[in-house]
């Protein structure tokens, strides 16, 4: 399995999976999140998994089941979280717990390691019956609500460690904590090289014109990813520049609200034959590469983010990104070197327009992008993160940790 990513990732971190590989072989690792599709989180487990099976390890992945009701009040408590004013009862409190004693009835918990992902399933901690468990939060606690995080923290201070993307996310924990940066996978559909063939046949079947610019933003249809906001400063770069807009996204399982911001994108588009709104169906994976292959500008304009791995995405494919100086997308765009960090409308629209007027730029930060992800953003990484913890957990207290 690691052989294929030969002459891709760099040789020091395929070196050291290796080591890990042979330290942990035949240990059982198991993930558990709230769904099998859309969003980061199922993306980066439908490609981690495969890897760790593949270097020896007995990886699984488990998925909490829940209904509307549930996934409305584990959104609220998401929006909290990433500082979003919210009200919760003691009743909502109890169904999210209660939802998950069921869960835990009719999953298999039984592993060496298990990873439990974000605050839908974090209260299965209160079922563990063996193994070492770590609370990994892909969100963006920097300024939660207090009532909010009082009561998630007061399930993950229970785990063995807590896992967050960068350091500023992170709550202080009664409990070791780590930073894994997310990244991407150069040989997953969404990522690997494409023939011209496959970029022109997604092109024909959204009718996205070749003698255009293409302004594009690949996110979920949620508020904190603006929008709103990236058709507004499309439509001041309009007034001077002949371009078209793409907004691609796919529906998440677990957020309710998907459809009702779709709507208002619908609603506030309407009438710009220039505006393509797109709701892909899930594991659009190639369909996705190709947009960000085909775009000349790709946008991230969040106001809050998690991590932004959309930004590395597109930066793999040579394309500098403008995104929303929020959550992850600093760590991954270096302002001038290889995009632009903006803070409204108006900057984005200022930056829109300097690429389209300046095409060696956008070449030349293009190539940073894409070196710039090869070093620090690609899955091996990430996957020798994981496996590091696994064996600092165990080890903890050791005074020397042997890995070589």
């Amino acid at each position: 399995m690691l052989s294929q990513y030969r002459g891709i990732a760099p040789k020091g971190q395929l070196e050291l999976l290796k080591i890990l590989g042979s330290k942990l072989s035949g240990r059982s690792i198991l993930h558990v999140n709230s769904t099998k599709a859309g969003g980061g989180v199922a993306e980066l487990l439908h490609r981690i998994m495969p890897i760790m099976n593949g270097m020896g390890l007995e990886g699984r992945w488990e998925v909490i089941e829940g209904d509307n009701r549930f996934f409305d009040i584990t959104k609220k408590i998401h929006n909290a979280l990433q500082g979003n004013p919210e009200k919760f009862t003691g009743e909502m409190w109890d169904y999210h717990f209660e939802i998950n004693r069921k869960n835990a009835a009719n999953l298999d918990l039984d592993a060496e390691f298990v990873f439990i992902h974000d605050p839908q399933p974090v209260p299965l901690i209160k079922f563990r019956k063996n193994g070492h468990w770590i609370w990994r939060c892909h969100i963006d606690m920097s300024s939660p609500q207090p009532d909010v995080a009082d009561r998630v923290m007061g399930y993950a201070s229970q785990y063995e460690a807590g896992i967050f993307s960068v350091a500023k996310f992170a709550l202080l924990m009664p409990l070791p904590e780590f930073i894994v940066l997310p990244s991407i996978d150069p040989l997953s559909d969404k990522n690997r090289e494409l023939t011209a063939a496959e970029i022109d046949e997604v092109a024909r079947k959204f009718d996205i014109p070749s003698d255009r610019p293409m302004v594009l933003q690949v996110s979920r249809f949620d508020r904190f990813k603006d929008p709103i906001g990236v058709i507004k400063a499309y439509r001041m770069v309009k007034k001077y520049n002949d371009c078209i807009l793409v907004l691609a996204g796919s529906p998440a399982r677990d957020d309710p609200e998907g459809e009702e911001v779709l709507s208002e994108v619908q609603n506030f588009s309407e009438g710009d034959p220039d505006i393509r709104i797109l709701l892909l169906p899930p594991f659009s994976d190639k369909e996705i590469n190709a947009l960000q292959r085909l775009a000349t500008i790709v946008l991230q304009k969040s106001l809050k983010e998690g991590f932004g791995l959309t930004v590395s995405e597109a930066m793999w494919k040579g394309k500098p990104v403008i995104g929303g100086a929020v959550g992850g997308i600093p760590h991954q765009i270096v302002h001038g070197v290889n995009g632009f960090l903006v803070y409204s409308e108006e900057g984005a629209a200022f930056r829109i327009r300097q690429f389209l007027n300046n095409i060696e730029m956008l070449n030349r930060m293009g190539d940073a992008a894409r070196e710039y992800v090869r070093n620090n953003f690609l899955i091996t990484r990430q996957v020798g993160d994981y496996l590091s913890i696994c064996l600092g957990v165990e080890n903890a207290g050791k005074t020397v940790i042997e890995i070589g």
